[in-house]
């Protein structure tokens, strides 16, 4: 993965909220996640599906769970081979992908 070398999961948020555009450079799996803080759900998730790894699969089920599709979120977890997580999870769910994604 090409993220930003030194872009942290704060960086990504605080990004999303006010820049109109992703940084350069980001990742496939980052763009996601800048996405999702940007509120663009369906964009999000068209890049997702393009990543057909256990990390998109994670990102995935995080869009599933945000649109409240939890049978969904569901069948993604487990292709991600990652815990199944609730709707209050969610703010925790996009940190921990983020970290992992940005480490």
């Amino acid at each position: 993965m090409t993220t930003l070398p030194d872009m942290t999961p704060a960086e990504l948020k605080i990004s999303a909220a006010r820049d109109p555009q992703p940084p350069a450079g980001l990742s496939p799996e980052a763009r996601v996640l800048w996405l999702i803080k940007k509120g663009e759900w369906d964009a999000a998730h068209q890049i997702a599906q393009d990543i057909e790894t256990p990390i998109g699969s994670w990102l995935h089920a995080l869009l599933h769970l945000i649109e409240g599709d939890l049978a969904n979120a569901r069948y993604w977890f487990a292709e991600a081979g990652r815990p199944v997580r609730k709707p209050a999870q969610i703010g925790d769910l996009w940190e921990e992908i983020a970290t992992e994604i940005l480490g």
